[in-house]
């Protein structure tokens, strides 16, 4: 053990001097020295304001000063959000021709796509509050408008019934402020939220309100993604088309009685369950039930 000891001992002694030798004559670091070399490899910009936006064919007033900074905000954080920028994109591809034609179908103006990209980024997705798919819904206001809610189905996630469901209620939400924004405003805040604050405050527009942070920032979130999604190039994303996510060709079937195994079913089609529900997000379980006088319309994939 004695003869290991001084054996290993000595290697150590010669490293340690090795080591501070080296350290003499090693280029001296500092920490502004590697800040300096950072800063010289990035390049970091706010992008300039635009000098006039509209929403809705609706001008945003940007020179109120507020407004222009809230704006300002939103297209900082938007513009350097890379992976959330990228992603909505990609998804607008997919899905932004169909929800643009029902949109105008219902003569609602195409810029509250953005709204549903505020919301859900085109994501099928559910909120901590409980309101799901692309355009946020509440169990209890889809129900509202017809949509079934239950343990088999959930048409909040059938992307066009939310979405003729979301024009129903923007309509109304126009007819009562008299404005696509304040009507744009009034989906965060609820029509009685939005109709309280503009009556308490004596004011008729979303930009002159005082609000909460959440509804404060809403309408300048939508602004921002329309801005920078409608001119990704201006912001400095250059997405090849050929990575973004193209519309999957489906075929229908109308079922009108009940499936009580769906993995089966799926199978019998040609495909399987996993396909199954991503071509019908609105499927919750492994069985669906047809009531009596309803209908169901299933999208399959495209026999290759």
């Amino acid at each position: 053990m004695t003869q290991q000891f001084w054996k290993y001992g000595w290697v150590m002694v010669i490293l340690v001097f090795s080591v501070q030798l080296c350290s003499q004559h090693a280029p001296h670091v500092t920490e502004e020295s590697e800040n300096a070399s950072f800063a010289a490899n990035q390049v970091y910009s706010s992008p300039a304001l635009p000098t006039t936006l509209t929403f809705a064919g609706e001008p945003v007033p940007l020179q109120i000063p507020d407004v222009a900074e809230r704006l300002d905000r939103e297209l900082l954080i938007n513009s350097y959000f890379h992976s959330n920028t990228l992603l909505a994109l990609k998804r607008m591809q997919r899905y932004m021709p169909e929800i643009e034609r029902l949109l105008r179908e219902n003569d609602v103006p195409e810029d509250f796509i953005y709204l549903a990209l505020a919301e859900s980024l085109f994501g099928q997705v559910t909120s901590p509050a409980g309101a799901s798919g692309f355009w946020q819904l509440m169990s209890d206001t889809a129900k509202g408008y017809g949509m079934m809610v239950n343990e088999e189905v959930d048409e909040r996630f059938h992307v066009q019934k939310a979405t003729l469901a979301a024009c129903r209620y923007l309509k109304s939400a126009k007819a009562k402020f008299g404005s696509w924004t304040n009507a744009a405003a009034s989906y965060n805040r609820g029509m009685g939220g939005l109709e309280r604050a503009l009556k308490q405050q004596g004011v008729s527009s979303y930009y002159d309100l005082y609000l909460n942070d959440e509804t404060s920032r809403y309408m300048f979130r939508i602004l921002a993604l329309k801005e920078i999604l409608g001119n990704p190039k201006s912001y400095g994303f250059d997405l090849n088309q050929d990575h973004g996510y193209a519309p999957l060709p489906s075929r229908q079937m109308i079922i009108n009685t009940t499936i009580p195994d769906l993995p089966k079913f799926a199978l019998e089609q040609g495909t399987n369950y996993k396909t199954l529900r991503l071509y019908n997000p609105w499927i919750k379980s492994y069985s669906l039930t047809v009531p009596p006088g309803k209908e169901f319309v299933l999208e399959l994939p495209v026999e290759m």
